[in-house]
């Protein structure tokens, strides 16, 4: 595999030397002020969004999937480019290893970007934890704003899984501040990720900055970071990180990989920023949601298009024969085994997120991703089952054949775009009753039949309200394993009670955070973690 060199790759999108900022040769960033000096004007392209169905162990390969059409587009001559999701170090060291895709669909170089890449989460966490030290320093100075140090609503952040630091107690000896319960949540689980990744330009950055809630005052008040008199400052801890990263895929075809928000407790999706100069550089622009669609695809559709002013062309369903027989009840351990019966079962999981597509008025394509213990009898069961449906689909067989193996999804999608129109529409209104908002998305988006909130969730609701934030988006913090609120809940449950324990405000992102049943915010690490395993390399 040899890379082209950064400069060559922004050549491809007739972008200027002048504003391709180099990280070595291979990795760069453009200048934010490209964007204004040189592509406002332009037309926008078609946006393609890559989601999924309900993950499982088996693996789906979503990121493989949207590397793979963009080389795929680029076989039968489609300028695209991709705008994808920087990885965290939480999950490279811990479950899943790397998020740069697999096999022969790749982005590169593949290790600079799942680990320091260019910096910007790096940044984000100074950042973070700047805004944090600055309240604790207030609190040791005599208070001024009048902080509630048991009503602290901002947390500490690493992006590392370490569920030591969940909940902590800090200040602790004399002269080290003062000592009150704290707490830790993984970076991109931090408001000032999702603030990042909605925010259009530097100066709704700032914007968004001032107006993140971090405390009650003793009196009852919200304190806003604006209070702490630190925008400036956070600004240039961020003023690089602000600008897209360019890479390329294994094919040497261009990437933005920008911002990097989990899907289940954040809100999954590349900046808006990278999104918005995507449209203007290329004619398709394939972009992806985290996790399932329950999670990724409709905070995108829900939240993020409305932010970006987005209008998602077509929507690619990615999902596995191996992935919907463990939907339909057959052993992990087992998958290479042919299973009729369990594959029709675990189609149920499919059709529940199609129909979840149909509510936005988006034309899709369903994505299979082949594997070679694939048997004939199961390729056709679910050939025929899309059949009965009329449901669009392509095998794909990127992850062995690079793009060669992904021109049939290319061509599919290719005439998605060019003979269906979309019709996009969010499933709620921003404006309408908060409750309404969150019963909307549990019983349309996760089926159920009731909501069940705690005490403190209402309690919570209500103080938000009263702050003036009934128009706020919701952003539900759930598992990514099930439509419900339990893990072990597969396929498709139906009437099942979505339970909400907590509410918190992102005032900056201007969302309200529904944590459901027992979903964390700073992820453990598993008993042999990645980080072991890469001993073995």
């Amino acid at each position: 595999m040899e890379l082209k060199k950064i400069y060559d790759i922004a050549s491809k999108l007739d972008i200027d030397e002048e504003y391709v900022i180099p990280y070595t040769l291979y990795k760069g960033k453009i200048d934010l002020e490209y964007y204004k000096k040189d592509l406002s004007k332009r037309e926008d392209g078609k946006l393609v969004l890559v989601t999924a169905i309900t993950p499982t162990k088996a693996g789906e390969g979503k990121t493989t999937t949207s590397i793979a059409l963009i080389d795929g587009l680029a076989k039968i001559n489609q300028k695209a480019i991709g705008c994808l999701r920087e990885p965290s170090l939480g999950p490279v060291f811990g479950l899943k290893g790397g998020a740069c895709g697999g096999g022969k669909v790749t982005i590169e170089p593949s290790e600079d970007i799942n680990l320091h890449f260019n910096g910007d989460f790096h940044a984000l966490t100074s950042a973070i934890n700047l805004i944090n030290a600055i309240i604790d320093n207030s609190l040791y100075q005599g208070n001024p704003l009048n902080i509630d140090k048991d009503r602290i609503l901002f947390p500490r952040s690493l992006d590392m899984n370490d569920r030591t630091l969940r909940n902590v107690r800090i200040g602790l000896g004399k002269g080290n501040g003062v000592e009150r319960d704290a707490h830790f949540v993984i970076t991109v689980a931090n408001e000032l990720m999702a603030v990042f990744c909605l925010a259009k330009d530097s100066e709704d950055f700032i914007s968004r900055v001032n107006n993140i809630s971090f405390a009650y005052s003793l009196d009852g008040k919200l304190l806003k970071i604006k209070e702490l008199k630190i925008s400036k400052a956070i600004y240039k801890l961020m003023k690089e990180a602000l600008n897209p990263n360019l890479v390329q895929t294994r094919e040497g075809n261009p990437v933005l990989v920008h911002g990097g928000p989990f899907a289940n407790i954040a809100h999954g999706a590349n900046s808006i920023i990278a999104t918005k100069m995507g449209l203007k550089l290329a004619p398709i622009v394939v972009t992806e949601a985290g996790f399932g669609g329950d999670l990724g695809m409709e905070k995108f559709l829900d939240i993020v298009s409305q932010e970006g002013n987005f209008h998602p062309s077509t929507i690619v369903m990615v999902a596995t024969i191996r992935a919907l027989k463990v939907h339909g009840g057959q052993d992990e351990k087992d998958l290479a085994t042919s299973n009729v019966e369990a594959l029709k079962e675990g189609s149920k999981n499919l059709l529940a997120h199609l129909e979840n597509v149909k509510l936005y008025g988006i034309p899709f394509v369903v994505a299979i991703n082949h594997f070679e213990t694939d048997s004939k009898e199961e390729i056709e069961t679910l050939e025929n089952i899309l059949k009965e449906h009329n449901y669009p689909y392509s095998f794909l067989d990127g992850y062995l054949k690079g793009g060669e193996g992904s021109i049939d999804l290319a061509k599919k999608v290719v005439e998605t775009l060019q003979t269906q129109e979309e019709h996009y529409h969010p499933i709620y209104d921003r404006h309408d009753d908060v409750y309404s908002k969150i019963e909307t998305i549990c019983k349309k988006i996760y089926h159920c039949k009731n909501v069940e909130y705690s005490s403190l969730a209402k309690e919570q609701i209500e103080s938000y309200i009263k702050e003036g934030y009934q128009d706020a988006y919701i952003c539900m913090a759930k598992t990514p394993q099930s439509f419900s609120d339990d893990p072990k809940l597969l396929n498709d449950p139906r009437n099942h009670t979505i339970h909400i324990r907590e509410v918190n405000l992102s005032s900056g992102a201007n969302f309200l955070v529904c944590l459901t049943g027992t979903v964390l915010t700073l992820p453990g690490l598993p008993k042999v973690p990645q980080a072991v395993k890469m001993e073995d390399e």
